[in-house]
């Protein structure tokens, strides 16, 4: 659930950075703060374990069945 989070809190953050050039990392400091690396590198191993867990845990990759829209 955490990394779940954090991916959001990631793409909501790129989101921002496209639409309006606003980086939520320059509320901690900017890129050079430790404190907006450490969230950065949560983030992207986040993403990591999500990709590499996402097929055991997804009810339609383990059943082979196409998601409905």
């Amino acid at each position: 659930m955490i990394a779940y989070v954090l991916l959001w809190v990631g793409g909501l953050n790129w989101l921002l950075v496209g639409v309006f050039g606003w980086d939520v990392g320059e509320l901690f400091g900017g890129m050079q703060a430790a404190v907006s690396r450490i969230i950065y590198v949560l983030v992207g191993l986040s993403a990591i374990y999500l990709m590499a867990t996402h097929r055991a845990y997804c009810k339609h990759c383990v059943s082979g069945t196409q998601p409905q829209m």
